[in-house]
């Protein structure tokens, strides 16, 4: 919508308190303008009613340019429950538009992760194929259902990430017979991390199979990060760990 400097008032401040609204300051003569205004309508349909744009020519508007300290167009600016909570000045790309409205409202596939469950995470994952968090909460799921082999698949694109590398490499443990490797396994499932950390760098001690050395390091460095630094074991494994490959 187009907003003057009578119903600004209205239009930006009292409704950025039900929803964000995104001022897109312009003039005709700009052409950075004229290429980001396309970009900003595009990624505000997409998300309206969730939010709304509010579009204010400088030239007709000189107190709300001078208000806003708008001293370069094209500026965006978005105001949530009335006052300046993001902003930007000059030409930038749908992608980046994506990531500044982001901040404002999540997205969809923000919101499904969130939500966390099977059915969401399934749906974030089709949405978008590179959120790699989803897989994760995804796999975590399907392995405790015992769906290992899905699991797998889910994880597979995402084993550039510590994380997913370390779950894939405990899915293809989980075949094992080692009683170590067992031991280990068991306790991640009941979260005895002391208990699931010595049992598995015993295993790494004992193995001569250098693939299930690897899956096992992969397996306890995801696990640690999963933890953080913050809890008490992942210092001291990660030390005993590097001890051990070494």
């Amino acid at each position: 919508m187009d907003v003057s400097e009578d119903s600004f008032q209205a239009d930006v401040i009292e409704r950025s308190h039900e929803v964000p609204v995104v001022v897109d300051f312009w003039a005709e003569w700009c052409g950075p303008c004229r290429q980001l205004g396309p970009i900003v309508d595009d990624a505000i349909a997409r998300r309206m009613p969730d939010m709304e744009l509010a579009k204010i020519d400088i030239d007709a508007n000189p107190g709300l340019a001078q208000r806003f300290q708008v001293l370069s167009i094209p500026a965006v600016k978005a105001f949530r429950n009335g006052e300046v909570v993001e902003e930007f000045v000059g030409l930038v790309s749908a992608a980046q538009m994506e990531t500044f409205l982001d901040k404002l409202v999540p997205s969809r596939v923000d919101m499904l992760v969130e939500a966390g469950d099977e059915d969401s995470l399934r749906e974030a994952v089709e949405r978008d194929a590179g959120r790699t968090d989803a897989r994760i909460a995804l796999a975590h799921i399907l392995i405790d259902n015992g769906a290992v082999a899905e699991a797998a698949v889910y994880l597979a694109p995402a084993e550039h990430d510590p994380i997913a590398a370390g779950l894939l490499a405990r899915t293809r443990l989980m075949g094992s017979d080692v009683p170590d490797i067992q031991a280990g396994l068991a306790a991640i499932e009941r979260e005895d991390w002391q208990q699931a950390f010595a049992s598995l760098i015993d295993a790494v001690t004992a193995s001569t199979d250098r693939r299930q050395r690897d899956d096992l390091r992969k397996m306890l460095i995801g696990q640690f990060r999963e933890l953080g630094d913050g809890h008490p074991l992942v210092p001291e494994y990660r030390k005993r760990l590097a001890r051990t490959i070494n």
